[in-house]
């Protein structure tokens, strides 16, 4: 039977708790085994597909955190920059402090997915999924980042070079949260890039990341460097013969060169749908030499986009509310205005709105946040409705493309993709038209930048990305 055949793993009940300690409470050891194995959701990115492939064994409660306040914050501590466990991808992308003293950490966080699936996908969540290809890894791994991981029992810090022990593997025990990242902020002498290589522009997992930190002398010599390597190896590893290879030499190209060759040497990649060995291991150098120029240049920030689009997050908002749901429960949303109460389902946002509620405009294209027709607005931001649990929807205000255009005819969104003869199919055009919408509402006129960033989660398979663009003022060059 192929996989997509087998039954997803589906919790017995759902909790979303309103305080840090209620989350604790509801992970401590359960001598009764009466509530079984429980799984944190705090974006629900990554653990959506995971149950949905029958990866991690049966779930008794799915844990949410995102309801929980104060989780998102970015604040600077004695001397470090300090993530909670809510921050996401989006949030550090367009953070200040994180492109100041963290600007690895922000560009490898615009890399992830798409603005919908970054206003949900935490930095955390990337970090205890604990894949080599998790961009945001080598980032905080070159940025010397460490983590604190509580439980009811208190709270113990560890290196994130010591929180990874194997490919998804981590220290992190059944009862314990990351409840903190943090790393030092940077100092005027530091400068550091992430780079990635992709298949694609967006929504793609890394072939090859990477992320260098140096620290320059009075006359450009390097006083310390970290070199962090991505997908070529079963964790993110360090570059140690570059990095001392690097120390005490300025940047000459004769020193990036001999970086470049000793980093790829320590590498042996694996073969695998993504690219060959030998390809991981060239790119290895073309990369750390391009990432090294880059910082001797002083162009190591220039790419990174003044304020990428987020469709209305960065974050979806913690609203402080406790809710639960088991079999036999009743969600209550507001639903394009409406209240709406239909039967929690251990599964999908997506499904609960079209099998629950009967809205069937959300499509589902993939199931794993990768094509964007399943596009919604969960309180104000757009959201991958695939990769939402259910039970989120509890008392949240939920706008699907049944209900885009309000009390008008159309959406002047929809209006254009009608003179612009912007539809062709039609399976991808919701999702396309709730991301536009939330892309006008933050920016009424926006760039072609911003249009290319805003709609990079979205897929239409009749290519028919020219007419769509049109529909949001782009006009292509003849």
């Amino acid at each position: 039977m192929h996989q997509v055949q087998r039954p997803a793993i589906r919790p017995q009940r759902y909790a979303a708790p309103a305080s840090l300690a209620e989350a604790l409470d509801l992970l401590a050891p359960d001598p009764a085994g009466l509530r079984g194995p429980a799984r944190v959701v705090a974006g629900g990115t990554d653990l959506m597909i995971e149950l949905d492939h029958q990866v991690g064994g049966d779930v008794g409660v799915l844990v949410d955190i995102t309801r929980i306040p104060g989780l998102d914050r970015i604040e600077r501590r004695d001397g470090r920059v300090v993530l909670g466990p809510l921050v996401t991808h989006n949030q550090c992308a367009t953070s200040d402090v994180v492109v100041e003293h963290g600007l690895p950490l922000a560009q490898a966080s615009l890399e992830v997915g798409s603005p919908a699936l970054r206003n949900r996908a935490t930095v955390v969540g990337n970090l205890v999924t604990a894949s080599p290809a998790n961009d945001t890894i080598s980032a905080l791994r070159a940025l010397d980042a460490d983590l604190t991981l509580t439980s009811t029992r208190g709270s113990r810090m560890v290196s994130l070079a010591e929180f990874h022990t194997g490919l998804r593997a981590t220290v992190l025990a059944p009862d314990e949260l990351v409840t903190e990242v943090s790393f030092p902020e940077a100092r005027p002498s530091e400068r550091a890039v992430f780079v990635k290589l992709g298949l694609r522009r967006a929504q793609a997992i890394s072939v090859v990341h990477l992320a260098v930190w140096c620290a320059l002398g009075a006359g450009g010599e390097v006083g310390g460097a970290r070199l962090a390597l991505g997908s070529v190896a079963p964790t993110i590893v360090r570059a140690s013969a570059a990095e001392a290879a690097l120390v005490g030499r300025p940047l000459t190209p004769e020193a990036i060169d001999e970086a470049a060759e000793l980093a790829a040497a320590s590498v042996e990649p694996i073969d695998d749908i993504r690219g060959p060995a030998s390809y991981r291991t060239d790119m290895v150098t073309v990369m750390v030499r391009r990432a090294l120029r880059a910082i001797a240049a002083g162009e190591h920030g220039a790419t990174h986009p003044a304020a990428p689009p987020t469709l209305g997050g960065p974050v979806i908002a913690a609203d402080g509310v406790t809710t639960g749901a088991s079999a036999g429960d009743t969600i209550r949303a507001t639903v394009n205005g409406t209240v709406v109460e239909a039967p929690w389902t251990p599964s999908s946002l997506l499904d609960w709105l079209r099998d629950q509620a009967g809205l069937t405009g959300t499509k589902e294209g993939c199931a794993e946040g990768e094509c964007g027709s399943c596009t919604i607005h969960l309180d104000g931001a757009a959201a991958l409705s695939c990769l939402v649990p259910a039970g989120r929807a509890h008392e949240a205000t939920i706008t699907t493309i049944e209900g885009l255009r309000g009390e008008r005819p159309l959406h002047p969104l929809q209006q254009s993709f009608i003179d612009t003869a912007a539809v062709q199919c039609g399976y991808c055009i919701p999702g396309f038209l709730m991301a536009g919408a939330a892309l006008q509402a933050e920016r009424p006129s926006p760039g072609a930048a911003d249009v290319d960033l805003a709609l990079s989660g979205n897929l239409c398979r009749c290519t028919g990305y020219y007419s769509i663009a049109a529909a949001l003022g782009i006009r292509s060059e003849p």
